[in-house]
C-alpha cells in the first residue's frame, strides 16, 4: 500500500512539472518606468535592480529553481503580488497621489528592514541592503518627494458652516 502511495505521488510531481505559470520576462524599453519621471543616479538605479526589481518590475531574473513546480507556482505569486503592490516598470502611470504613497512606503519598508524580504536575501545574498544604502534609497524617496505637488488638504466638512 505504502508502494503505492510513493508512486502515485512521484507520478503526480513528474505531472506537475508541465503545468508551468506565465514567467515575469519582457524586453524594454520600458515606457512608463520610474526612471522616466525621477531621476535616478547609478547607486541607486543599481541597489534597485539588485534587490527590487526581480519583484517590483516587469522584468524578473528567475534563478535556475524557478523551473520546478511547485516552486515555480509559489514565485509566481510573489512576483504578482509584489507587482500589483508597487511595480517600478509602471510608477510613471501612477497618480501624483499614489506616488507620494509609494515613496513613503519605500521609506518605511527599507527604515524597517522590511524589505526585500528575508525569504529573497536568504538565496540573494547581494540583494540584502547595508546601512549605507538604506540611506541612499531614504534620501532618493525624499528628494522625489519633493518635486511632487503638495498633498491636497482633507477636506473639512463641518455642518455648521455649511449651513450659514
Amino acid at each position: 500500500m505504502l508502494k503505492k502511495i510513493l508512486y502515485v505521488l512521484l507520478a503526480a510531481l513528474v505531472i506537475i512539472q508541465f503545468i508551468r505559470p506565465k514567467q515575469n520576462v519582457a524586453t524594454g524599453p520600458f515606457p512608463n518606468d520610474i526612471s522616466t519621471k525621477f531621476a535616478i543616479n547609478e547607486n541607486v538605479s543599481s541597489i534597485l535592480k539588485e534587490s527590487c526589481y526581480d519583484c517590483h518590475s516587469n522584468n524578473t531574473r528567475y534563478p535556475w529553481y524557478a523551473n520546478t513546480q511547485p516552486v515555480a507556482w509559489w514565485l509566481a505569486d510573489h512576483v504578482n503580488e509584489g507587482k500589483k503592490e508597487l511595480n517600478f516598470s509602471e510608477f510613471a502611470t501612477y497618480t501624483a497621489k499614489r506616488q507620494r504613497k509609494k515613496f513613503n512606503e519605500i521609506m518605511d519598508e527599507v527604515k524597517e528592514g522590511e524589505m526585500p524580504l528575508e525569504s529573497y536575501t536568504v538565496v540573494h545574498r547581494n540583494a540584502k541592503l547595508t546601512a549605507e544604502q538604506k540611506d541612499a534609497l531614504y534620501k532618493w524617496c525624499e528628494e522625489n518627494l519633493a518635486t511632487l505637488p503638495p498633498a491636497e488638504p482633507a477636506q473639512q466638512t463641518n455642518n455648521k458652516t455649511e449651513n450659514k
